[in-house]
């Protein structure tokens, strides 16, 4: 079982104990890494709730505390380490004071501590999250990475802008939305402790935006101003969510959460590609409307297959390498010239992005909304709209965060929940005042980010991977270690794989981006975006949509629910769980997912994020009632476990309490409580959702399937047993005539 993560599993023994010893005041010759024995089967006495370890358990010395003299010289030849190879970065950074169990409640509500402490740990990194972007064996990355999400957030952002722009009646334009991503963009990258985290304009509050109006419609209301009062109450709760650390309790987001969001955010995406197609038909041209739909499926495709290109093994690693992170810019350059072809495609007239004057609002007013003229009753009706607000940045901002920094990456820098929380509020604040959507959270965007700045690298198939699927250790001696292995035994090569060596952490990406964002409300790129087809857009909702869906772990189970498991290979992860209990935990995710989308189509849809943040609790204090240790370590697991995030969020996961009232009444597989991580581990891919299966065993935990994956051995050998039966009869009826024959001879 693998217990160690990050460049820990690299400290020599010595330096372990000393640092635990120091860390917990025990003595750590006793090694409590080591893996626990199988637990008896229990007693046939009545079954009762007892603390189950299925979670990997982490290590305290893990957060060397850095304010202790006594590892000075350790911490100096850290730096020096740094300063000769920045890309690899130290993990010695001051933990909590108090880890999660051992909190009283003055402790965990004690008012900033949580952003004190998220401040202190990234600080000392802040100068290098800015130079180490522009090394040699980093910057090809920041570049790609800068690109890349210039398209991957203004793109979507203006798809939005122009739903939000259709249905407020012109409220909104691209002004407003690129104004709003500038500014999240250029605040994260300066001032946020984990600046892989992506924030723009989301379809969410789009939703929320044109829920509202449509509200409000019907009263004698000025909307901006009811809007601007909505933001500034959902801007002091998330002040008054982070002063009181409420973020913390994002530890307890795993997949099962994450992934019904996640399919929830790409229907949204492919159903508001669909209905740009539909206004393409508004005008009544035909010939338009359906040349919308080719160009946004042609473009959808495009983007699609090249991307899946670069993942196969054809071509020279780097020219894969750049297929994948130029793709989406180019088939953009392409489509926004491929309308205006002379001929019938220009003739039809595509609807294009309206744009507006230079720095000005969409509508005839000045950047800074009048709220105070806002009548004093609409003020306190606009409490409950941001106390909305509120729920959804909290959970989809946070959510987003965790999956940028999910246990497929390599992150080793400390993250910063509270704080991050807090410059969110004040975005939020700005973007009322200013009258423009608020940006939260971008959940495709985010994992991307860090996708982009992920080194990859071919590593010999033998070479041990850490949990997440990325390698840790020196590429180059591993190639020589098989090179030696192989020679030795006599074999020939073997394929090379890629996998993730390191993330290169900075801000130059994201800042980069936010400049790029803001000049793009420059008249002459105002004026090349008043080029693109609406159609393109459209095409851009169904691509990334659809990378959310299949890569989404939902869809990978339901559908695993429907093969022959006689083609099923016996080291599939779900092979060994009964299709009744995967049947049973995905149906619970597609109810909620199947609530929030039919929420979401109502008068109603801005309540829609009380239903992600009720499945936390449901997660937390029904499922281990529900299931097995054994069936929640298949299916379920944190999506995020680095100690770099769990720093933030208070330290260590703990182990959950699972019922074992289920394993009681079979206690053939009782005994084989697991303590596995989730076998559907952290591949961060394009999306942050797909799920790449680990493989391992688990005990077979249900009486009428205990002869499952033995059967075709058992039919073998019930022919066989016939045949023998049969061979017998022969033989004995062979006899019996011999018998007789003899006998009638006498």
């Amino acid at each position: 079982m693998q217990t160690l993560h990050g460049d820990a599993q690299l400290q020599p023994d010595s330096d372990r104990a000393s640092m635990s010893t120091r860390a917990t005041g025990r003595d750590s010759s006793v090694d409590s890494t080591a893996p626990a024995a199988p637990a008896p089967a229990p007693a046939p006495a009545p079954a009762r709730e007892q603390p189950v370890h299925f979670y990997p358990p982490q290590k305290e010395y893990m957060y060397a505390d850095a304010r202790q003299p006594s590892i000075r010289s350790s911490r100096a030849s850290s730096r020096r380490e740094r300063r000769s190879d920045p890309g690899v970065d130290g993990e010695l950074f001051p933990p909590d004071p108090r880890p999660w169990p051992t909190r009283s409640l003055l402790y965990q509500y004690m008012p900033f501590r949580g952003m004190y402490h998220d401040v202190k740990r990234r600080l000392p990194f802040y100068l290098s999250d800015w130079y180490i972007a522009f090394l040699p064996q980093n910057w090809e990355r920041v570049v790609g990475a800068t690109i890349r999400m210039y398209f991957l957030n203004l793109m979507p952002c203006l798809a939005y802008i122009i739903d939000m722009y259709v249905r407020t009646d012109g409220t909104y334009g691209v002004n407003e939305g690129i104004l709003s991503s500038a500014i999240a963009a250029l605040a994260f990258a300066l001032f946020s402790v984990q600046p892989l985290t992506i924030v723009g304009v989301t379809g969410l509050i789009n939703l929320f935006n044109y829920t509202t109006y449509d509200i409000l419609d019907s009263y004698d209301v000025d909307y901006l101003q009811f809007q601007a009062w909505a933001l500034i109450w959902a801007a002091i709760m998330h002040w008054i969510i982070a002063v009181f650390n409420v973020c913390d309790y994002t530890r307890f987001v795993t997949d099962m959460t994450s992934e019904s969001f996640g399919l929830y955010v790409g229907v949204i995406y492919v159903q508001k590609g669909i209905e740009l197609l539909v206004y393409e038909f508004d005008t009544g041209n035909g010939q338009a409307g359906w040349l919308a739909c080719l160009v946004a499926v042609l473009f959808a495709l495009a983007v699609y297959f090249i991307e899946g290109t670069g993942l196969q093994p054809f071509g020279p690693f780097w020219f894969r390498k750049f297929l994948i992170d130029y793709s989406f810019a180019a088939a953009i350059i392409f489509f926004t010239g491929f309308v205006h072809i002379p001929g019938w495609i220009q003739d039809s007239d595509l609807e294009k992005l309206p744009i507006f004057a230079t720095l000005q609002p969409t509508l005839d007013r000045t950047w800074v909304v009048p709220f105070w003229d806002l009548p004093v009753k609409w003020v306190f009706v606009a409490l409950p709209f941001g106390f909305l607000v509120t729920l959804l940045f909290y959970f989809d901002n946070n959510v987003s965060s965790v999956m940028a920094q999910s246990r497929g990456f390599p992150v080793k820098r400390p993250a910063g929940f509270h704080w991050d929380f807090f410059l969110l509020g004040c975005t939020t604040f700005v973007a009322g005042i200013l009258g423009l959507p608020a940006p939260n959270g971008l959940v495709p965007q985010a994992p991307v980010h860090t996708e982009a700045l992920s080194v990859t690298e071919l590593v010999p198939e033998e070479a041990p991977l850490a949990e997440g699927g990325f390698f840790e250790g020196d590429v180059k001696q591993a190639r020589r270690e098989a090179r030696e292995q192989r020679r030795l035994r006599g074999e020939e090569r073997k394929p090379l794989r890629v996998v993730r060596t390191r993330v290169v952490e900075q801000r130059v990406s994201h800042f980069a981006m936010g400049l790029l964002i803001l000049g793009t409300m420059s008249r002459p790129l105002l004026v090349v975006l008043g080029l693109m087809a609406r159609a393109m857009f459209a095409g851009i909702f169904l691509v990334v949509g659809w990378g959310s869906i299949e890569g989404n772990g939902i869809v990978h189970k339901t559908l695993y629910l429907f093969r022959d498991r006689r083609m099923t290979p016996t080291n599939h992860p779900l092979y060994r769980i009964s299709k009744r209990s995967i049947a049973e935990f995905v149906a619970i995710q597609w109810i909620f997912f199947a609530a929030m989308i039919a929420v979401s189509e109502t008068i109603a849809g801005i309540s829609f994020p009380i239903f992600p943040l009720a499945l936390i609790p449901v997660r937390h204090f029904i499922i281990p009632k529900l299931f097995t240790p054994e069936e929640i370590a298949a299916l379920d697991a944190p999506t995020a476990n680095s100690p770099a995030v769990l720093v933030s969020l208070g330290g260590p996961l703990q182990p959950e309490r699972a019922s074992t009232r289920r394993a009681a009444r079979r206690p053939s597989f009782a005994s084989g409580l697991s303590t596995q991580r989730s076998h559907y581990d952290g591949g961060g891919d394009n999306n942050g959702l797909r799920r790449r299966p680990s493989h391992g065993d688990l005990p077979s935990h249900d009486d009428e399937e205990q002869y499952f994956d033995d059967e075709e051995e058992a039919e073998d050998e019930a022919a066989e047993e016939r045949e023998r039966r049969l061979r017998q009869h022969d033989v004995q009826g062979g006899m019996a005539g011999l018998q007789r024959v003899i006998s009638i001879k006498r």
